[in-house]
């Protein structure tokens, strides 16, 4: 006899990237993560947390937080919805939107496979549509799948593409459900799609402070949508999903814009030379928009390279499924980290 749901039963967990074990140095370039540090003013507002902001619950929309993010973005302070990291969002989404085969969830793949997932507790079906040649959007499959929710995430991972603003919309004018665009790279990015939720009331835009504002440990994200469409989600997010010391240091680190965009432009710098050297030896390395690169090595033995890597004290991320088990997707780190790999790539041969 199960304890659980036969959905749960059947569904497979989703699998984090390796943490290693305190104390153990490694060169860590496979969960994404930033580099560099967060910023100091965000350090300064983690220090001045008093004992009442711990004993009392938290703002339950963590007004100060939409805020900042009004005026760095320049968004309406009700046109957002914070959640605990952005994946907590993606799952609000579900819950709200998604249920069995009459609302799908649908996205096209490879793609960041949290959304599966989700799906499956829910649960919701999907459909999973191939991309088409050169990461093409397919948008005539994906609006012929008919979903409650299309996630496109861009930058996408693994892959590090980014999806046209004319695609999203032409996908966002064609659906009948709602379009959520995943822009947790889009830091490291070129454009952002955040115009189109001017435009269109069935989109969402979701970002993270976990990569470009150096904060994955935080678990800050948030949504932005037309509040006829946050409405809804609001009913089913849990009722106080921030803490308060999130919300303190998400609000410093979303007022110093300045720090994050330095950062960045750091990570795309060090980014454009990690692909040049990984071609120096051979690799195929498309161009990313991410804060990472997805390389195939000249021989195709990506999983015998990542052990190789992982016992030598570097881990990058390695995926053993179909269209990925001849790829690394590498996470972009400092220049000494980015060099300390391609000098053990270059023994490893």
């Amino acid at each position: 006899m199960s304890y659980f749901r036969p959905a749960i039963d059947a569904m497979t967990g989703y699998v984090p990237g390796e943490q290693p074990k305190s104390g153990i140095k490694v060169i860590k370039l496979n969960t994404n993560e930033n580099p560099y540090p967060p910023s100091p003013k965000a350090i300064a507002a983690l220090q001045t947390i008093d004992s009442d902001s711990l004993r009392r619950y938290p703002d339950p929309f963590a007004h100060e937080f939409c805020q900042a993010v009004s005026e760095a973005i320049g968004v309406p302070k009700d046109w957002v919805i914070v959640g605990n990291g952005s994946d907590d969002v993606l799952n609000i989404l579900i819950r709200a939107c998604a249920e069995g085969r009459d609302r799908k969830v649908v996205y096209p793949m490879p793609t960041y496979v949290l959304y599966r997932t989700l799906a499956a507790m829910q649960p919701s079906e999907t459909v999973e549509v191939p991309y088409g040649e050169n990461f093409e959007l397919p948008i005539e499959q994906l609006v012929a799948a008919n979903g409650a929710v299309t996630f496109i995430a861009s930058p996408n991972s693994p892959s590090g593409h980014s999806v046209s603003l004319e695609d999203l919309r032409k996908l966002a004018q064609q659906v009948s459900g709602i379009v959520a665009i995943d822009e947790a790279y889009v830091d490291f990015a070129e454009y952002s799609a955040l115009p189109l939720v001017q435009e269109f009331d069935n989109v969402i835009v979701l970002r993270t402070l976990s990569k470009g504002y150096s904060l994955a440990g935080l678990r800050l994200g948030f949504g932005i949508a037309n509040p006829k469409l946050l409405s809804g989600l609001f009913k089913v997010k849990d009722s106080y999903n921030i803490d308060a010391v999130a919300i303190a240091v998400g609000t410093a680190a979303m007022r110093d814009q300045e720090y994050k965009n330095a950062n960045a432009n750091k990570v795309k710098t060090s980014r454009s030379r990690l692909i040049h050297d990984l071609k120096n030896i051979g690799y195929t390395v498309p161009r990313s928009y991410g804060n990472f690169v997805l390389a195939t090595p000249p021989k195709g033995n990506a999983e015998e390279i990542y052990l190789k890597l992982k016992e030598s004290g570097i881990l990058v991320r390695y995926f053993n499924q179909a269209g990925l088990a001849d790829k690394l997707r590498i996470t972009v780190g400092t220049d000494e980290q980015n060099q300390a790999l391609y000098d053990q790539l270059t023994l490893i041969g």
